[in-house]
């Protein structure tokens, strides 16, 4: 008889609603719930057994809620925050207001993903690039001791199902407005007594609900396809070995952005340049201003294997993967009918992560766990940054006329040569008089000039990681954890300034004083110095040099400890735990060298200690599990974008206090209720190197001799932006037979966030928003035929609102935002055999 070792939900759990429950009764209580199973301590326990905070989401809930990727994901787990800006690859995931990596290569999220138990890095794919998904996972708070890797905001565990030994499958089809059109399916059956196999595969096309009024294009559209091959061997009743090759590919305009404040340079383009710009009045019309439509490509392949052995005593797990991702993107940066800059950026991530781990097996009060993980990773990234055509008509605007003072000043032979002429002209031919190769109206400011920004890095990192389990008595069960992490990053830097306009000292032009004038007349133009101008060489210094190695190495030794207590109906537990994660490159231009004004080249290591108070109670018909804690990170790496680059720095500490509920209730059998609830009070306890931002002008002061501010300020004491105080999400769902063959659902799910500065380098008055989500589902099932059809709607009510905001570039004191996807709705009709 096969051993199929469960990684997954027990077969009666599979049909569960958010957070996690299931849909039939038993015979005895046809209100009752029944026990779900996971795994997010590496064994297999029930939710209400496990003594740490985690939500489960199931099957049947991603697909009548139409779950459609990670982003959705947070509408059913309101710890949880995923959102994705300008590019399709780049997904920044939050859990307890904690997370970060998104835009800066350099950086790795402090959420860890894991997808069948493989770690992803830098995670692109979306649900439905997978095949049927037993579960997701959310765990939260840090995981070090069991995950290894980068998890010290908590993880995110994807688990698929396995190839099954009797023949079926799934096919399933939707048609949505935006004229969504999606297939997907899957097949499994046995090609032996002991090898089964499963084939998946989608086809995902929509039409963008953004139009750029340029072109008249359309922006966000979809356009992605994926394959996947899954094959279990299983020879002996204690082995099995399963092996996954997949691919994914994604070819689509995106992604859409709007001006939500246009300051003097942007209106100086509406203005003087004449070029169309957005009206800020309409920032959810989603009309974007684009003079070309935005490209994203991106393509994904891995292979992945798993043994399981079990020796009797102790059962031994082994996973090896290797992961290529390559990403390319083109955007008009400037988001305007102008043709000021366009940015082009590509990447190749090429990942093997090795882990073994043993775990026993055995019925007495000690348990243990012991495991090593291995991860070698190669990243190749960077852009290219070139002006348009338009630049020297923006940069002549915002440089102003050649003022009379200055006229007056120059000897009246000159005078005839500037009158009526800008002051980057004026520049250039007083420049000329003694350097002939600095041409009038053709030196700065050309299109084509810009900026070269490339970097490699290569990493390798490895951990030990162990947990024991005591059970003192029947009641009483003690754990401690222990880890070992280490890691080393090698970067190197080749960034090319083509633009000689910022590598100008304004504050002394040599051929200003070899005419006799004063050397900084034109200093106050420094912020038009849109690369380098805020450092001391005006142009890049790369690495590794003589006084930099362009390496980080660091390690440190991470562990928990809880107690857990079973008073019968109720479940408590108390923990302390410690996280860490690695050191991080700051791969943008903004990077500088170590003492060098601007922000560093790299961020120092997150240190994270969370105290933590659960109880998880059950009851007749339903359960309520609560968390309270308090979670602090020292040296939290802090990525904020300032319009060109990122300013990665260390905050001295964050913290967050806050308490979670998660509960179900199955009132009668037709009815399924549940509610979560996440409170979060965020304090910056030290951070006195945030980025200067044009709107606090009290902390960031203008110099008028340089047209610059100073490159930090201090956030001590402040609330940390992006961090909703309230996050609430609560559904519904009845069934109902209608007929021996024919049953009915409805569901209905409410998501709300409260009101939240979006990001710290844009003004609160600007960018303050709060969410309420509302997403509905409608179906009926012939249990027969296998059949369901069912129509649904996300963001029912059409809520509007940002899903972030940043500095507009190369237009200080504007700014754009992202706007959240309207209503989307449709059918989907699916068949399983």
């Amino acid at each position: 008889m096969r051993n199929v070792h469960l990684l997954g939900v027990s077969a009666l759990a599979i049909a569960i609603a958010s957070p996690a429950f299931a849909q039939q009764s038993t015979a005895a209580d046809n209100t009752s719930i029944d026990e779900i199973v996971v795994t997010a301590t590496k064994r297999e326990q029930t939710l209400q057994d496990v003594p740490i905070s985690v939500a489960v989401t199931g099957q049947q809930t991603i697909e009548r809620a139409q779950v459609r990727d990670l982003i959705d994901l947070q509408s059913v787990v309101p710890s949880l925050k995923v959102q994705q800006f300008n590019a399709a690859g780049q997904t920044n995931f939050v859990i307890r207001g904690f997370g970060n990596g998104n835009g800066n290569d350099g950086i790795e999220s402090s959420v860890g993903i894991f997808i069948d138990g493989v770690y992803r890095s830098r995670s692109a794919a979306a649900l439905d690039d997978l095949p049927e998904i037993e579960r997701v996972e959310v765990l939260r708070g840090p995981q070090s001791t069991l995950f290894g890797k980068n998890v010290s905001a908590g993880a995110i565990s994807i688990v698929t199902k396995k190839p099954q030994f009797e023949f079926g499958g799934k096919v399933e089809g939707t048609y949505g407005n935006y004229n969504t059109r999606q297939i997907k399916g899957t097949v499994t059956g046995p090609l032996s007594d002991t090898v089964a196999v499963r084939l998946s595969g989608s086809v995902n096309k929509r039409d963008g609900y953004f139009t750029n009024l340029t072109t008249g294009n359309d922006v966000n559209d979809r356009d992605r396809w994926s394959i996947r091959g899954d094959l279990l061997w299983e020879p002996t009743d204690k082995t099995s070995f399963r092996v996954i090759a997949d691919y994914n590919k994604i070819n689509e305009t995106c992604c859409g952005v709007t001006s939500i404040f246009n300051g003097p340079a942007t209106l100086a383009i509406g203005g003087i340049l004449r070029k169309p710009i957005s009206d800020t009045t309409k920032i959810f019309d989603r009309d974007v201003i684009f003079n070309t439509d935005p490209e994203n490509k991106l393509s994904g392949k891995g292979l992945s294997g798993q043994l399981d052995h079990d020796f009797g005593i102790a059962k031994l797990t082994a996973i090896t993967a290797y992961r290529n991702q390559k990403n390319a993107s083109f955007q008009d940066i400037d988001f305007t009918g102008a043709d000021i800059s366009n940015n082009r950026t590509a990447n190749t991530i090429k990942t093997f992560t090795q882990e073994i781990r043993l775990a026993s097996s055995g019925e007495g009060p000690f348990n243990w766990l012991i495991g090593g993980f291995y991860q070698n990773e190669k990243l190749d990234t960077g852009r290219t940054i070139t002006y348009g055509s338009d630049v020297r008509a923006f940069a002549d605007a915002l440089g102003g006329a050649v003022p009379a003072a200055l006229l007056g000043a120059l000897p009246a032979t000159l005078r005839p040569a500037l009158t009526g002429r800008s002051n980057i002209y004026a520049l250039e031919f007083l420049q000329s008089l003694v350097t002939p190769s600095i041409r009038p109206g053709s030196t700065y400011f050309q299109a084509g000039q810009g900026l070269n920004d490339y970097y490699t890095m290569k990493q390798d990192s490895y951990s030990l990681f162990s947990q024991f389990d005591y059970k003192v008595t029947e009641k009483l069960t003690l754990t401690g954890g222990l880890a070992y992490m280490n890691d080393t990053k090698k970067a190197r830097s080749n960034v090319v300034m083509n633009d000689p306009f910022s590598a100008l000292n304004l504050g002394a032009v040599p051929q200003f004083t070899a005419l006799g004038l004063p050397g900084n007349i034109y200093s106050a133009l420094g912020a038009l110095q849109f690369f380098y101008g805020n450092d001391p060489t005006h142009g890049p210094v790369n690495y590794p040099n003589a006084n930099e190695s362009g390496q980080l190495k660091g390690d440190k030794v991470t562990y928990a400890v809880r107690a857990a207590y079973d008073f019968g109906a109720i479940n408590a537990y108390a923990s302390y735990s410690t996280g860490w994660k690695a050191g991080a490159f700051n791969l943008s231009s903004d990077s500088r060298p170590p003492n060098a004004n601007g922000v560093g080249r790299s961020a120092q290591p997150e240190n994270v200690d969370v105290y933590e108070l659960g109880v998880k109670a059950s009851f007749p018909g339903g359960y309520a599990n609560v968390a309270l804690f308090k979670q602090s990170i020292k040296g939290f790496q802090s990525n904020a974008f300032t319009g060109l680059g990122y300013s990665l720095v260390n905050a001295g500490e964050e913290s967050v206090k806050g308490f979670e509920v998660d509960s179900a209730w199955r009132p009668v059998q037709w009815l399924n209720l549940a509610a979560s609830v996440t409170y979060l009070d965020p304090k910056y306890d030290s951070f006195t190197g945030a980025a200067c931002v044009t709107f606090d002008t009290v902390r960031c002061p203008v110099d008028p001799t340089t047209g610059r501010r100073p490159n930090f300020r201090n956030l001590t004491g402040d609330t940390p932006a992006g961090i909703a105080k309230w996050s609430f999400s609560t559904s519904a769902t009845i069934n109902h037979d209608i007929s021996e063959n024919w049953n009915g659902y409805a569901r209905v799910e409410y998501d709300h966030s409260s009101k939240v500065q979006l990001t710290e380098t844009v003004s609160p008055t600007l960018a303050s928003y709060d969410t309420n989500i509302v997403n509905a589902s409608l179906g009926i099932i012939n249990k027969p035929r296998q059949l369901e059809i069912g129509l649904w709607a996300r963001n029912l009510t059409n809520d509007e609102s940002l899903i972030s905001a940043f500095p507009t570039v190369a237009q200080d004191g504007s700014y754009s935002g992202y706007p959240n996807a309207p209503r989307t709705y449709g059918v989907t009709v699916r068949k399983s055999f």
